[in-house]
């Protein structure tokens, strides 16, 4: 059976994740979680925070494609120095990213409504998917906003 990603099925994942206190909501298309292949839609609004993190022990690529909205994709260095930074905006052409294994990143909505296709080898496994970094606060803790608004200050997202 065919999948179909519709605007229909992004409004009511981005109503979900504005209502959740995370400001964001992920749909899974993988049926289980030991699935070699890891497929996702994010829906994000502004003011989400996604914890820098990277994928390593296991190794795993992924990339997101954007499919409305704003979405600065950010790489810092082992010290938490922001390194590089890609905005995707379908408006200015640019419509996805990879990002190799044992790369420190985290992804900021600049948009309400925003969404991502998201694509990372699996199989995924809470315990080891994601090395959080230390030098960043951890998502549900003090200072995560902060963060979040220096983050977005430093690289002149808005």
């Amino acid at each position: 059976m065919l999948l179909n990603i519709t605007t229909k099925e992004l409004d009511a994942l981005s109503e979900k994740a504005k209502q959740s206190p995370r400001k964001r909501m992920n749909f899974n298309y993988h049926k289980q979680l030991d699935d070699t292949l890891q497929r996702m839609i994010h829906a994000m609004h502004r003011g989400t925070y996604v914890q820098p993190h990277k994928h390593e022990k296991p190794d795993k690529r992924e990339a997101f494609v954007v499919l409305r909205g704003r979405i600065a994709v950010v790489e810092f260095d082992d010290e938490g120095n922001p390194v590089n930074q890609i905005i995707l905006d379908r408006d200015t052409g640019n419509f996805g990213v990879e990002i190799p294994s044992k790369t420190w990143h985290c992804l900021v909505a600049l948009e309400d409504h925003s969404a991502v296709y998201e694509i990372k080898d699996g199989p995924y496994s809470p315990a080891d998917d994601k090395n959080f970094a230390v030098w960043a606060p951890k998502e549900g803790d003090k200072g995560c906003e902060e963060y979040l608004e220096n983050l977005i200050a430093i690289l002149h997202l808005e």
